[in-house]
C-alpha cells in the first residue's frame, strides 16, 4: 500500500463481526491519521486498531460537508484518512457524493471492499442464493421509505422474476414488503430468512416464510438493522451442480 499515491481509503467493515474485515482494510485503519466511522453501525473493536495518536471521529452526528472537511484537513497536512463503512461501501454506502467532492478537490482515493450483510446472513443461515437448474440470480433492493425508489425498480416488478432477493433497509414496513412480493407473484409460503444484526453479539437468524415475516418481526421485537432474504426453491429436493459430477468434464478434469 503506497500512501504517497493515495491518502484516502473507503474501507468496508463488514456487517458487525470485527473479524469480517479484509486484511487490507485492517491495515488501512492501523496506518490512518484520521479514522471516520459510523458509531451506530461499525463495531468499536475495529476502531481499536487505530493508532493511539490518530484522530478518531464518529460520523453519526456529522453531515457530508463536515466529514469532507475533516478528510481535506488531514490530506492537506500530509496525512492519511480512512472512511470506515458498514458492510460493503458500494451498496447503500452513500459513497458517490463523497467521491464527487474528493474528485472536485483533486484528492485521490481507493475503495476496499467489505462483506455485505446479505452474504453474512446467508452464511449464518447456511444457505445458497443460487441453486443449480433452478435459481441463478440474486436481486438486491429495498422498499421505498424516506429515500425514494425509482418506479422502474419497485419490488413488485423484481418479484416477477421469481429469483432470490435480499431486501435491505425495509424493516420499518415488513407488511409493505410482503404485499409487494406477493403482488409480484411469490407464494405466501416462499421460504424466507430474517437476519437481524448479523455478526453482532445479539445476532438473530429467523427462518420463516414470506407471509409470516410481519408476525415474526413483531414477535422478535425487531425495528431496524434487519435484512430479508427471499428464497424460492430453497426447500425443494436439491439438484446437484455439474461442476463436481464425475461424468462432467472440463479443462482441469477429464
Amino acid at each position: 500500500m503506497n500512501n504517497n499515491i493515495c491518502q484516502v481509503f473507503f474501507v468496508g467493515a463488514g456487517p458487525g463481526d470485527p473479524e469480517l474485515i479484509t486484511v487490507k482494510g485492517q491495515k488501512c485503519i492501523q496506518q490512518a491519521d484520521l479514522v471516520l466511522y459510523a458509531g451506530s453501525l461499525v463495531p468499536r473493536e475495529l476502531i481499536n486498531y487505530a493508532r493511539k495518536d490518530a484522530k478518531v471521529l464518529d460520523s453519526s452526528g456529522m453531515n457530508l460537508e463536515e466529514t469532507h472537511l475533516a478528510i481535506v484537513k488531514t490530506v492537506r497536512a500530509g496525512g492519511m484518512a480512512v472512511r470506515v463503512h458498514t458492510g460493503d461501501p458500494s451498496l447503500y454506502g452513500a459513497i458517490k457524493e463523497q467521491m464527487f467532492l474528493l474528485d472536485r478537490d483533486g484528492i485521490s482515493y481507493q475503495i476496499i471492499p467489505g462483506v455485505t450483510v446479505a452474504f453474512a446472513a446467508a452464511a449464518a443461515a447456511k444457505l445458497s442464493f443460487t441453486l443449480p437448474g433452478k435459481n441463478q440470480s440474486l436481486v438486491f433492493t429495498r422498499l421505498e421509505g424516506r429515500t425514494p425508489v425509482p418506479e422502474k425498480e419497485n419490488i413488485r416488478d423484481f418479484a416477477r422474476h421469481q429469483t432470490s432477493m435480499a431486501i435491505y433497509l425495509s424493516t420499518a414496513n415488513p407488511q409493505g414488503v410482503v404485499n409487494e412480493l406477493i403482488a409480484g407473484g411469490y407464494p405466501e409460503k416462499t421460504p424466507a430468512v430474517i437476519a437481524y444484526r448479523v455478526g453482532w453479539p445479539d445476532e438473530l437468524i429467523i427462518r420463516t416464510d414470506l407471509g409470516s415475516i410481519p408476525n415474526s418481526i413483531q414477535k422478535a421485537d425487531i425495528h431496524k438493522q434487519a435484512v430479508f432474504l427471499i428464497l424460492p426453491d430453497q426447500d425443494d429436493d436439491p439438484i446437484f451442480s455439474k461442476l463436481y459430477n464425475k461424468n462432467f468434464t472440463h479443462g482441469y478434469r477429464k
